[in-house]
C-alpha cells in the first residue's frame, strides 16, 4: 500500500520536468511506463502518479517482478483457485483483484516471462483475466504503472519483449534523467538525507558538509544515482561525531587494503603470459594503459595521477614524455586487447 510517500526533492530543470509530466498524466485513466537506471526514483514517481490521480483514496499495490520466478509472479498477479499446483490449498487472491479500483505497479518488467506478459496485455485491453488452475473469467478495473531500467524498444525488436503489450504501456512515457544530470540537486538531497540521518542518530542538528566534502559529492558520477547519494551520505554521518561537519566521504564502503581479491586459482591460472612473447612490447603497453587509466581516474590531473601510481610528478612527466602518451591517438581499449600485451598485465600489476 502507498501510505506516507516521500516528496520529491529537485529544482533542476531535468527533474522539473519529470514532475511536469507526472502530473500531466496522473489524472488518465491510462497506463504508465516510467524508465530510469537503477536508483533514479521510479517508484517514487509511480507514488506521485496514484496521489494525483482520481484513485488516491483506493488501492495502490506494488511488486518487483524481478523478486520472485515466473511461476509464483503468475500466481502473485492472476492469483490460484485451490489445488492448482501442489501446496495450493486454498484460492489465493492476487494483485489485479486486490488493487481492484486503485493502482497496480509493476517494478522491473522486463524481467517477465511471455506468458505473464501475455496475461497482462489482456487485463490492460480488456480488464479480464484468469486465476491459475481456474476457468472462470474475472474482471479488474486497474490502473496499472510499469517501470523498467530496461530499453524495452530494443527488447521488443529483438523478440525478447511482447511489442503489442509495449504498445498498450507506451501511451506516455516518463523518463527520469540520472543523478549526473542533476548535479544542482545532489546538494539538495544531500542536505535532506544527512538531516533525517542525524534525527534517526538522536543529534539535534546537522552541522553541514566541508568544503572538501561537497566538491567530493559534486565531482562523483554517482552510478548509482540517488539510492546511492543516500548511501553515501547516512554512512558519512553516522562516521561523523556529533557536532562536527561531513568531511570525509566513502564513495565504496569496501575499500581496504584487505580486500579479498576473490579470484580463484583457476583464474589466476589464466591470466599467466601466453609464449612465445614479446616482453618489451607487453611491458610498455601495460604501463601505457595503466598510465592512462591513472590521468583519466584523476581527471587529467598529472600530480594526483602521479599519486595514484606511486610516482613523483617528475617521474610521470618522464613517463609521458617516454611513450608520448598525450599525443598517442590509441585508445586503451586498442593497448589493453593488443595481441602483445595477451596474458601479461595482471601478472606484471602483482609483481
Amino acid at each position: 500500500m502507498i501510505t506516507s510517500p516521500e516528496t520529491p526533492i529537485g529544482e533542476s530543470p531535468a527533474f522539473l520536468e519529470v514532475l511536469e509530466a507526472t502530473s500531466r498524466i496522473a489524472p488518465l485513466e491510462k497506463p504508465a511506463l516510467i524508465v530510469g537506471e537503477r536508483g533514479t526514483g521510479k517508484e517514487l514517481i509511480a507514488d506521485r502518479l496514484h496521489l494525483l490521480s482520481d484513485r488516491s483514496a483506493q488501492a495502490a499495490l506494488k511488486m518487483n517482478c524481478a523478486a520472485i520466478s515466473d511461476a509464483l509472479l503468475e500466481s502473485e498477479l492472476f492469483g490460484h483457485e485451490a489445488g492448482a499446483f501442489t501446496g495450493a490449498s486454498r484460492t489465493h487472491q492476487g494483485r489485479f483483484e486486490r488493487a481492484d479500483g486503485g493502482t497496480l505497479f509493476l517494478d522491473e518488467l522486463a524481467t517477465t516471462s511471455p506468458l505473464v506478459q501475455e496475461k497482462l496485455l489482456r487485463v490492460i485491453e480488456y480488464g479480464e483475466f484468469e486465476r491459475v488452475g481456474g476457468s472462470k473469467t474475472l474482471r479488474a478495473d486497474v490502473r496499472l504503472i510499469a517501470a523498467t531500467n530496461e530499453d524495452l524498444p530494443r527488447l521488443a525488436a529483438e523478440g525478447k519483449f511482447r511489442s503489442d503489450l509495449l504498445d498498450r504501456l507506451a501511451f506516455d512515457v516518463i523518463t527520469l534523467p540520472p543523478l549526473r544530470e542533476r548535479r544542482d540537486d545532489i546538494m539538495l538531497l544531500a542536505e535532506r538525507f544527512a538531516i533525517d540521518m542525524s534525527r534517526e542518530l538522536g543529534r539535534e542538528v546537522f552541522p553541514g558538509f566541508s568544503s572538501h566534502a561537497v566538491r567530493r559529492l559534486l565531482s562523483h558520477d554517482w552510478p548509482g544515482n540517488i539510492r546511492e547519494l543516500k548511501n553515501v551520505v547516512e554512512r558519512c554521518v553516522y562516521r561523523t561525531s556529533p557536532g562536527q561537519p561531513v568531511d570525509e566521504i566513502v564513495l565504496d564502503p569496501f575499500e581496504s587494503p584487505y580486500r579479498p581479491s576473490g579470484a580463484s586459482e583457476a583464474e589466476e591460472a589464466g591470466r599467466q603470459p601466453a609464449f612465445p612473447l614479446d616482453l618489451k612490447g607487453a611491458v610498455r603497453d601495460f604501463e601505457i594503459a595503466t598510465i592512462r587509466r591513472a590521468l583519466e581516474a584523476s581527471r587529467h590531473n598529472q600530480r594526483k595521477a602521479a599519486e595514484q601510481l606511486s610516482l613523483t610528478y617528475h617521474q610521470l612527466r618522464g613517463y609521458l614524455k617516454k611513450y608520448d602518451i598525450l599525443n598517442d591517438p590509441r585508445s586503451e581499449y586498442d593497448i589493453l586487447n593488443d595481441p602483445r600485451s595477451e596474458g601479461i598485465l595482471p601478472s606484471i600489476s602483482e609483481g
